[in-house]
């Protein structure tokens, strides 16, 4: 019986807490991703996914950073989730044809209409990314690279294209550029464990190309 009702307070608890962060304005879940409290600051990350802006991501980035697993996991949703919002009606809808077009597999429709998203929008970084996952999966490398170079001026920050860098130029066997950038993009977000392995793997095959030159 008190176990019930134990479990009943803490799931009240956890509702209550749930409907306070949806009421945080942006300011202050910003203000709230540096309290002391762990849940606050995931609440405040998650918040910071509904209603944040590009001027917050450096902040989410320190958030990759912090000490609280659940934290890092929403900070790192929350950039996700600001990186795909344009500022504007039309091409967000267009954003969101692109993705289902993608989910589909209908990689050249997909590529039409991020393209337009480009050029109704060029400075949207998420839309160069996109395509150039599409590029990527078609096999175009170079278009692909191309299209990295455009997120990386518009967000630095950008994890996935510096991790997307690294498996293109592991396609094309420069593996000495692969690790760079899998560097790069650990240090950005470093709770990429798929990045991590293939640092290890990128690691050891360049070590045993050197020692097969000596």
């Amino acid at each position: 019986m008190h176990a019930l009702l134990a479990a009943l307070v803490s799931t009240l608890l956890l509702t209550f807490t749930a409907a306070q962060s949806q009421g945080l304005s942006r300011e202050q879940a910003v203000q709230s991703l540096s309290d002391a409290d762990a849940q606050t600051r995931r609440d405040a990350a998650s918040r910071l996914g509904d209603v944040g802006l590009m001027a917050d991501v450096t902040l989410l980035v320190k958030a990759l950073r912090d000490p609280d697993e659940d934290t890092r996991d929403q900070a790192e949703q929350a950039l996700w989730r600001i990186w795909a919002r344009s500022g504007d009606p039309e091409v967000d809808r267009l954003y969101q044809t692109g993705i289902e077009q993608m989910n589909a597999g209908d990689l050249q429709r997909s590529i039409v209409t991020f393209t337009r998203i480009i050029e109704l929008k060029p400075d949207f970084a998420e839309g160069w990314n996109k395509r150039a996952t599409l590029y990527f999966l078609g096999g175009e490398l170079r278009k692909s690279l191309a299209d990295c170079d455009e997120v990386m001026k518009r967000n630095p920050y950008h994890f996935g294209a510096l991790s997307g860098y690294a498996l293109i130029y592991i396609r094309l066997e420069y593996y000495d550029r692969a690790l760079e950038y899998s560097r790069r993009a650990l240090e950005v977000n470093p709770n990429m464990d798929g990045v991590r392995r293939n640092i290890d793997l990128l690691e050891r095959l360049l070590e045993q190309r050197r020692g097969r030159m000596i």
